[in-house]
Order: structure tokens, then C-alpha cells, then sequence
């Protein structure tokens, strides 16, 4: 099945994006901008079960720190000298791409690539994540994945390792060469390879998420939660932000909850779970969404300041990842080294 993605549709998505991000992926706003001047509008977007399995697909993504992204602005084809390295490696022309993260900016990562590429309504996360590693085909073991990224003053690199560790060291430790933040496609992998092995039929799902959303925003907090298909797990004045004594980059972000509780938002680059009184009631990988409970504002993690009233929403995971304990424990905030976090 094909559907067609209008230019007025591009709101909401990015809104059902920055939900999936969880507090982390980058803000929407800078894809927001430069697809809303694209001349292919509207978008063809393919399901997997559409098209040739055997069809070359790639992913794209902004890789590194979000933050030097909006000083550094990309330019109007910022992927085409790895899609270039890539098809030269290969061997063969890539004619498809798909989401590699499907939360925060690099949701709307592949419609950049939409008047050269088909895209295809499948993503390798379902929600934001910080390690390369984490995608669903590292995850699953797909072989023969290669990714190409930035290195800085036009330079690329390329790595194919029969490990996804090494994978996220050789790319992360090219990134910082490059100043901290750059580009990466990945390939070597099929549209039959995302019916098995990656989320179908999220860029829908983060559609019909963010209209919600754009359509509820204004109501009381707990119709918004209703329509979002989330729970509404805490409301509140954030009172402290405070690091973990034993890694500086996990924050607990406390909250003086108009219910009485005591509410805590532990994160890293993202919201990886939340306690109520000293009692986990969500964790990561259900979606963690914490908005300002005045504006509506979805807040990413480094936004969560003193004084500001809050709701936390818990949006359930995509069923990919629970669908086998491997992939869970890839997820879980032990998989970040907070296993007294973990949800039975």
C-alpha cells in the first residue's frame, strides 16, 4: 500500500515524533523548516508489504549532539557523499530509504531523501535512542550492514563490523573528528530485511499520534493522555535536577505532584523511567513524554528546569521490542546501567 503525505500533514508528524522521542532525538524544528520548503510535495510513502522484498533499502540519520545541529545547519543534500560511498561499496544503486530512529528529528530524516528515494514506512527504534548499537537490525543481527558518516572537512568514513559495538565506537569516535555532530547512512540490508527485522508502519503511527495531540493539546490533561493512548502518570512542580552520584550524565528530575506524591524523571539523553513514591510505575521502553502542563510544550530532557509545571505521560512501547527478552534487555534502563529501574 502507497499513501500520500501532504505538506499540511507535516505538523503533526513532527509533533508524533517529538512524543517518540522521549525527552531526547532533537527537535523537530529544523527538518520542519526545510521540508516545508520542499518542491515534492506530496510524499509517497510505501509499506514494506508493498513493495519488492528484495528492493536495496538505506537509512538515514543525524548522529551526535542535536545541540551543535541547530548552529551547524546542514545543507540542502547533507547525505549525498555517504549515499555516494555507500553505492560505490555496494556496488549497486539504493533506491529506498527508511527511518533509522523514529523519535525526535531524525523521524523526518528520510523525507529529505524523497524526490531521489521511495520512502518506506518502517523504522529501526520506535522511539528515541542514544547508541547506533540499538537499532533493530544490529539488534536482530541482520549481516552485512554497513555505515558510512562524516568525518569532517568533506571527509567519509565507512565501517562494516561483525559487531554492533563497534559500529557505535568507530562512527561515534568519527563524529566528534568531525566537531560533534554529522550525518550517517546506513545500508546492505533489504525491504524484506524491515518486514522481519524493524517496526513497520511507524511514520502512521507517529502521524495519527501527533493529530492527536494537535487535536487535544488544549483540553484537560487527562483527555489528552485518553487520546494519546497514554497514561498520565504524574503533574507537577519540578522542585530539583539533580545528577547521579555515580554517572554525571543520569539526572533525577524530582516533582512535587499535585496529588501529594513525590514524582522522580530519571534520564540520560532520554526519559529512561519514573518513580511515584519511590515505586517505578513506568520505565523505559514505554515512551516517557514530559510537556509543560501550561503550554503544551513537548520538553526534551535538557528543558526539564526548576519551577516548571509538568505532566508525564507514559506512551506504551512498540510491540517489536517485546516480542523477544534479546531485544528487551537492549532497552531496559539496565541496558544503561540503572537495572534497579526495570520494569517486571
Amino acid at each position: 500500500m502507497v499513501s500520500l503525505l501532504g505538506r499540511e500533514d507535516l505538523t503533526a508528524l513532527a509533533r508524533g515524533y517529538a512524543l517518540f522521542g522521549s525527552g531526547g532525538g532533537g527537535s523537530t524544528t529544523m527538518l520542519e523548516l526545510i521540508l516545508a520548503g520542499s518542491s515534492t510535495w506530496p510524499l509517497e510513502v510505501a509499506a514494506p508489504e508493498s513493495l519488492d522484498p528484495q528492493t536495496p533499502c538505506l537509512g538515514v540519520a543525524f548522529v551526535g549532539s542535536t545541540i551543535l545541529l541547530g548552529e551547524r545547519m546542514p545543507g540542502a543534500d547533507p547525505f549525498r557523499p555517504l549515499l555516494d560511498a555507500v553505492e560505490r561499496w555496494l556496488g549497486h544503486e539504493v533506491p529506498a530509504v527508511c527511518s533509522m530512529e523514529g523519535g525526535g528529528m531524525n523521524g523526518l530524516a528520510p523525507l529529505m531523501l524523497a524526490d531521489t528515494h521511495t520512502v518506506v514506512d518502517a523504522d529501526c527504534t520506535g522511539r528515541a535512542v542514544p547508541g547506533l548499537d540499538q537499532m533493530s537490525l544490529f539488534v536482530d543481527r541482520v549481516p552485512g550492514i554497513v555505515v558510512a558518516c562524516d568525518t569532517g572537512a568533506g571527509g567519509v568514513a565507512l565501517v562494516e563490523a561483525a559487531r554492533a559495538i563497534d559500529v557505535e565506537r568507530v562512527v561515534r569516535a568519527a563524529i566528534i573528528q568531525a566537531g560533534g555532530a554529522g550525518c550517517a547512512v546506513f545500508a546492505g540490508f533489504t525491504v524484506g530485511d524491515l518486514r522481519e527485522h524493524a517496526i513497520s508502519g511507524h511514520l502512521a503511527h507517529a502521524l495519527e499520534r501527533g493529530r492527536s495531540f494537535v487535536s487535544t493539546s488544549s483540553r484537560p490533561l487527562a483527555e489528552l493522555a485518553e487520546a494519546l493512548g497514554a497514561r498520565l502518570v504524574a503533574e507537577g512542580r519540578i522542585l530539583s535536577v539533580a545528577s547521579h552520584a555515580d554517572d554525571p550524565h543520569v539526572s533525577a528530575v524530582e516533582i512535587a505532584g499535585v496529588d501529594g506524591a513525590v514524582h522522580r524523571v530519571i534520564t540520560r539523553s532520554e526519559a529512561l523511567a519514573v518513580l511515584s513514591d519511590g515505586t517505578v510505575v513506568a520505565a523505559a521502553p514505554t515512551v516517557i513524554v514530559v510537556i509543560d502542563a501550561i503550554s503544551r510544550d513537548v520538553l526534551e530532557v535538557t528543558e526539564l528546569a526548576l519551577a516548571r509545571h509538568v505532566a508525564v505521560l507514559a506512551i506504551p512501547a512498540p510491540a517489536w521490542w517485546n516480542a523477544h527478552p534479546y531485544r528487551l534487555r537492549h532497552v531496559t534502563p539496565s541496558a544503561y546501567g540503572l537495572a534497579d529501574l526495570d520494569v517486571a
